[in-house]
């Protein structure tokens, strides 16, 4: 664990060259994810009936009752895996994949969230250290040559990342606007060095500040189904899940029929649906 000064942190939007960090980060973050979305597909009272039903029919074909059980789970987990990332692609997003290169930011000068612990501080976020030069080699991998429309880069979204010292922390993912005055938050990500000093808050609560001036009045938030950490982060937050309330308005209702979870096989849901009005 390494101790994070948050007054020295500085979010700004994603550029090209960050993208492999991003994904790298996104890897991290999610490792063991879809393992646990599988067992709990596999664990849901339905999936475990049709599995007793083809080990039954399999039990008067094979001899060994360990087989007649393997077999079937065996194959549903090769499905899983093999349908899972295509069917939910970014979880919390409707889209199968997420388009890196179109949500980058161009402009010459930094997009940047603001930081409220730079105003508490009084210190301002330090300078960005020179990256590492890039060779020419590199420079092939790095830099993309894709045409990138601005009706492309409005349909990608946008991705914030959190930098100090010119090394990317973590990262948020907020979708393109589907809906006026509402705003969806599908991936939250922080490196595993720096998670429980508070840099997932401020990049929630710097990217809510940010969408309330713009005039969002609602913030989503979709978090993967077995994410214990995930659905604790965003209560503290003040987020409430869908469903909970034992009154729910009429109007909650029509919006939990517009943000619906993801879902997967048998179509049980893959991400808990939080939201907050700001």
């Amino acid at each position: 664990m390494v101790r994070l000064e948050l007054d020295q942190v500085v979010m700004r939007r994603m550029k090209e060259d960050d993208i492999e960090m991003a994904k790298a980060l996104i890897k991290e973050g999610c490792e063991g994810t879809e393992n646990r979305l599988i067992l709990h597909v596999l664990t849901r009272p339905l999936c475990l009936f049709i599995l007793a039903v083809f080990s039954s029919m399999l039990r008067c074909l094979v001899h060994s009752f360990i087989l007649a059980l393997a077999i079937p789970v065996f194959l549903l987990i090769i499905f899983l895996k093999i349908t899972m990332p295509r069917s939910t692609g970014v979880l919390g997003s409707s889209r199968p994949y997420w388009d890196y290169v179109g949500s980058s930011y161009r402009g010459t000068q930094d997009e940047t969230l603001v930081n409220p612990y730079c105003r508490i501080s009084g210190k301002t976020p330090g300078t960005r250290k020179p990256r590492r030069r890039i060779t020419p080699k590199d420079k092939d991998k790095d830099v993309s040559t894709e045409n990138v429309t601005p009706e492309r880069e409005q349909e990608a979204g946008h991705v914030w990342v959190a930098e100090c010292d010119g090394e990317i922390l973590g990262c948020i993912f907020r979708e393109s606007e589907k809906r006026a005055d509402v705003t969806r938050i599908c991936r939250l990500v922080t490196g595993c060095w720096y998670r429980r000093e508070g840099l997932g808050r401020l990049l929630v609560q710097s990217l809510e500040q940010r969408e309330r001036e713009a005039g969002a009045h609602r913030v989503y938030a979709h978090v993967p189904f077995p994410s214990k950490l995930g659905e604790v982060i965003f209560r503290k937050l003040g987020y409430q899940q869908f469903g909970e309330g034992a009154d729910e308005k009429e109007d909650d209702e029509e919006e939990r029929k517009l943000e619906p979870p993801e879902r997967g096989f048998l179509g049980y849901p893959l991400t808990k649906v939080f939201y907050k009005d700001l």
